[in-house]
């Protein structure tokens, strides 16, 4: 029974840090490795190499745009079957061919 309690009480802790998270705008170095749900060393690695947007205002501890990682995230994206269908189309279109 107090397992259950417990197990509950930190599914619930863990809802709440997600949301603050959510809340924030500016997520420090620990935040946002959470965020992006990567470990410590990998964002280290992605911010020392400058793949993602981040910010030392005193030369020290690193900071983080939620909004700025969000758009990194959604970076690059990748064409399902229909997108590259329906290009595959408009391209037939313009060039005067007729698609079967």
């Amino acid at each position: 029974m107090d397992s259950i309690i417990l197990e509950k009480l930190e599914s619930i802790e863990r809802m709440l840090i997600e949301q603050n998270l959510l809340k924030k705008e500016v997520l420090n170095f620990n935040e946002a490795a959470q965020y992006l749900e990567v470990s410590h060393s990998h964002l280290y690695k992605l911010t020392s190499s400058g793949f993602v947007p981040s910010y030392k205002p005193n030369g020290k501890k690193l900071y983080f745009n939620r909004t700025e990682l969000d758009k990194w995230l959604l970076s690059n994206r990748h064409d399902t079957t229909d997108d590259i269908e329906q290009q595959a189309s408009e391209y037939l279109m313009k060039k005067g061919r007729v698609q079967l």
